[in-house]
């Protein structure tokens, strides 16, 4: 499956409402973005904290066009929480921070437009 940035692709395949369930989206918080020089693709390596019951876990984010390293810490964020790790390089990504496509391509975070609990899940 290819997934497409392109805002005119068609949806994709006809998804259940059971599978939906099985993707785990929860809202965390950055408390430390560190720059990333390893990475075949610009990116930052992100600690997120999730809450109590899920703890703080780090993914890789090709964010650095649209984002300084600096103005990411404390800003919440949504992410898969229950993909298996990635290797990226030499880090291991334990979630999927997710965004949108600019015009331009880059990618823009997805999180709530108001303050909600760490690991509150997406529904």
């Amino acid at each position: 499956m290819h997934l497409s940035h392109d805002p005119s692709a068609p949806a994709a395949d006809e998804a259940s409402f059971d599978q939906f369930l099985k993707v785990d989206i929860r809202v965390g918080t950055i408390v430390a973005a560190h720059e990333f020089p390893e990475a075949r693709k610009p990116a930052y390596r992100l600690e997120i904290d999730f809450g109590s019951a899920i703890g703080v876990k780090k993914s890789s984010a090709q964010i650095v066009a649209n984002y300084a390293r600096e103005e990411l810490v404390g800003r919440q964020v949504a992410a898969v929480v229950n993909f298996p790790p990635r290797q990226i390089g030499p880090a291991m990504s334990e979630v999927l921070t997710l965004g949108f496509a600019d015009e331009a391509g880059e990618v823009v975070l997805f999180a709530p437009d108001k303050p909600v609990p760490d690991g509150s899940r997406l529904f």
